[in-house]
């Protein structure tokens, strides 16, 4: 497991007590503080996980998973296919469907 990352200038919150249910947290950012932490990385996209600690307290960590390269990528083109059930009524009317 690698070290944890931060994201310097993104506050993760929970919702506020009074939020309506389809709000989820909020976030909030110090934008020369990401703009500064964004400019140090290469990647073209950054992973960030919200977390909650032990504490309660939520925040952001930065996902760094790559799946493991071994170069002996399974080949799936010789996976055959399902076959088609042999139970199919082929008489089905549409119409008696009730909606």
């Amino acid at each position: 497991m690698s070290d944890v990352e931060f994201v310097d200038g993104l506050i993760v919150k929970k919702p506020h007590p009074n939020a309506p249910d389809f709000v989820k947290g909020s976030l909030s950012i110090k934008r020369e503080d990401l703009i500064k932490w964004l400019q140090q990385k290469q990647s073209e996209w950054i992973n960030i996980d919200l977390k909650e600690s032990q504490k309660g307290s939520w925040y952001a960590q930065v996902n760094d998973w790559q799946p493991k390269s071994n170069g002996n990528r399974q080949d799936d083109s010789n996976i055959p296919l399902p076959e088609e059930p042999s139970d199919i009524d082929d008489d089905f009317d549409i119409g008696k469907v009730p909606f």
